[in-house]
């Protein structure tokens, strides 16, 4: 049996079979079935293409809708199975690795640009067939006025059998004749259409130039026209038609009647219509969608000058858990009540409430005084959640966050709009939830940086924009250069230099401290062995380099082999690399998240605790710790940079350097800055420090400077 899986074109194959089978009972076509199904092939190919393409082209479902007129789909019926299939089964069979929620709405796009489509080409097709009926009823009436009584059958024969409604009138709009088929259309005797003057039958509905049309048309000064119009039955429904009338004129060339042609439209309308309800709103609340709310946004800010808006961006917390804990379906009708309740906060003219995915809803209002109406509207909201909404039995209390941004039309864009609502909304998540905030340019700006410099990290690895500077680590006793810190910075093409702080939680967010974290331990290690081949042992010892590890490549299977390989490469021994670890990171830790540093230990990579005295970690859990040199955190020396120093300060330093060598650890102090700073933690028994007061961070060539002046000194 074979087990693999179906492969893209199983899967596209499976598709047109089903649209086949489905389509194939209403087609006009002499076709065979399977010969039917391979005519459908390329069109699947086209809206698998066009549903998964990076940019989304709705010319694609145009031309889909409108292949289907040419495969002699014509019947409404082949339309509205075809949306059916697409809408049921397009994602289903063509969506693989995309975001199902994006997949569904670009279904749904495609599927109205389908209708488009096929509308588009039945009306092209039944213009063609309106034309060549229209060139025979000339050529009919022409015979009439030349010689009547040879002609009135095969005119009348035209006239009384075609499917689409005919009608004659004089120049002054009085009707002379109907074909059945236009007693059909409009439901009335053919007395009660004649009474009528052509220029009675207007519509609320009438485009501006139908009846500027008109009158060029009895006037002679143009030959046809073609419009979409609508005409009240006697009944007072509606009739809607694609309506073309032509000018006959007498053998002298002379203006004489006007000729009406009309297609039935209504039904197809009505499809349209249903279609672009689908489309435009929201299938779970039936509140508008994503792309209804864009269109109204984007009219709302191309209003004209003075005009304002307000918006707020909800998002439910904890929305997830319910999902989670209840299934799916219990969301779907928290959703449900959620929206009908944000429905009704937004009551007042001008106001608007659209889900735009998931649990993410927005609310809509204008108005002169924007700001206080926003504001009670995001209160509204907030309020209206307030109650608790029972689900099997259960009553859950829902809770959101949202993000308001009020301002003058025309400054920004929709999309800068919602992006600013959006960053905002997560604002007010991140203070705790259940709250809005309102939209703050400098956040906004902050979060954008936040987010470009997220998106260029791992090509800035690729281009090699990264560079590392080096702190020197001095002896207390004897001030000679031990070693010096790696510490990675961020040429960026447009910010700068960017210090770690800027982009190493990002890298940590993303993973891509990993490959960053080996590429500075390989380009430090090998620093490492340039100093050592340059100064060799000396009386203080070989050079040693401290890089940072970070909670994330602590974590990483591959941490241990990559140290290995990249001294094996070097060609240095692993005495020479120290790796620093936060105590933070350590605190709680597992033996299995100790394991990797007990065997770089025992391999001879010395471990320091970092930024010591800051994580709140019982001092009796050093001992099972695998580290041997403790970084005391800045903090603890701060008051020690004038004098005389804070005598707390020194009795906790004083402490903990006793407890260190107790342990048989070094003690490293960061941050020194003065020279008092660095006599006194000498008297301390501090070991090494580091800091401005010897050396600010720089290039390799300042250590080895530093490092030969001790030599020589």
């Amino acid at each position: 049996m074979n087990t693999q899986p179906d492969g893209p074109e199983d899967r596209l194959r499976r598709l047109t079979t089903i649209w086949s089978r489905a389509v194939f009972p209403v087609t006009s076509t002499s076709l065979t079935r399977p010969e039917f199904e391979e005519q459908l092939l390329p069109l699947a190919r086209r809206l698998s293409g066009a549903l998964r393409a990076r940019a989304f082209d709705a010319a694609e479902g145009e031309a889909v809708g409108a292949a289907l007129i040419g495969a002699h789909c014509t019947a409404p019926e082949a339309l509205s199975r075809s949306l059916d299939c697409v809408d049921a089964y397009l994602v289903l069979y063509c969506g693989e690795d995309g975001d199902p929620e994006d997949l569904r709405a670009r279904s749904g796009r495609l599927q109205h640009a389908m209708a488009a489509g096929f509308a588009r080409a039945l009306r092209e097709r039944t213009l063609v067939e309106q034309e060549a009926i229209a060139q025979a009823a000339l050529r009919a009436q022409g015979v009439v006025a030349q010689a009547l009584h040879a002609s009135e059958a095969r005119f009348r024969a035209v006239f009384e059998g075609a499917a689409i409604g005919i009608g004659i009138a004089d120049l002054d709009g009085n009707v002379l004749q109907v074909n059945g088929a236009l007693l059909r259309m409009f439901g009335g005797s053919e007395q009660s259409l004649r009474v009528r003057n052509v220029q009675e039958w207007t519509h609320a509905d009438d485009a501006p130039q139908t009846w500027r049309l008109y009158q060029e048309l009895v006037r002679g000064e143009r030959e046809h026209y073609h419009v979409e119009k609508a005409f009240y039955r006697p009944d007072g429904t509606v009739l809607w038609t694609n309506l073309t009338v032509s000018l006959l004129r007498d053998p002298d060339g002379n203006p004489q009647y006007q000729l009406a042609l009309m297609e039935d439209t209504t039904e197809r309308r009505l499809l349209n219509l249903r279609l672009r309800y689908e489309a435009t709103h929201d299938a779970l609340t039936g509140l508008p969608n994503r792309t209804l709310f864009f269109e109204r946004l984007e009219k709302t800010l191309n209003a004209g000058e003075g005009s304002r808006f307000g918006l707020c961006y909800l998002d439910l917390d904890g929305f997830k858990t319910i999902n989670d804990s209840l299934g799916h379906a219990a969301g779907d009708r928290l959703l449900v009540e959620v929206a009908d309740r944000l429905q009704a906060c937004a009551t007042a003219p001008g106001e608007m409430v659209a889900r735009l995915g998931g649990d993410e809803f927005v609310a809509l209002t204008t108005g002169a005084d924007s700001r206080s109406e926003v504001d009670d509207l995001a209160t509204r909201i907030m309020n209206a959640l307030l109650a608790p909404i029972r689900i099997d039995g259960r009553e859950l209390t829902v809770r959101g966050s949202i993000g308001v941004v009020e301002g003058p039309v025309g400054e920004r864009s929709a999309a800068e709009v919602l992006r600013s609502a959006d960053i905002t909304m997560y604002r007010a998540k991140s203070a705790g939830g259940n709250r809005f905030e309102l939209a703050d340019p400098e956040a906004d700006a902050r979060a954008i940086t936040r987010h470009g410099l997220t998106t260029a990290l791992p090509a800035a690895l690729d281009r090699g924009e990264f560079f590392i500077e080096y702190q020197p680590l001095v002896h207390l006793g004897d001030g000679s250069v031990r070693g010096a810190e790696a510490l990675v910075r961020w040429l960026h093409p447009q910010h700068g230099v960017l210090g770690p702080d800027r982009f190493i939680p990002l890298a940590e967010h993303t993973g891509l401290i990993v490959p960053l974290g080996r590429w500075v331990m390989e380009q430090s290690v090998r620093q490492a062995r340039e100093w050592r081949e340059r100064h060799g042992e000396g009386t203080s010892g070989p050079l040693r380099i401290n890089v940072n590890l970070s909670p994330c490549q602590l974590g990483h299977p591959g941490l241990v082999q990559d140290t290995v390989d990249i001294l094996e490469r070097a060609g240095v021994t692993p005495d020479a690399l120290c790796l620093e670890v936060t105590e933070s990171a350590l605190i709680g830790a597992d033996d299995d998240l100790l394991k990797p540093l007990r065997r770089l230990a025992d391999m001879g990579v010395d471990i320091a605790l970092d930024d010591f005295g800051t994580g709140y970690s019982n001092l009796a859990n050093l001992r099972r710790l695998p580290v041997s040199v403790l970084k005391l955190d800045r903090s603890f020396t701060q008051g020690m940079q004038q004098f005389p120093a804070d005598p707390v300060d020194l009795k906790i330093v004083e402490g903990i350097v006793a407890l260190a060598h107790s342990l048989d650890l070094a003690v490293t102090v960061e941050g020194v800055e003065t020279g008092a700073q660095a006599e006194q933690l000498r008297i301390l028994g501090c070991d090494t420090a580091q800091g401005w007061y010897y050396a600010r961070p720089g290039p390799p060539d300042r250590l080895h400077e530093l490092a030969l002046a001790d030599a020589t000194g």
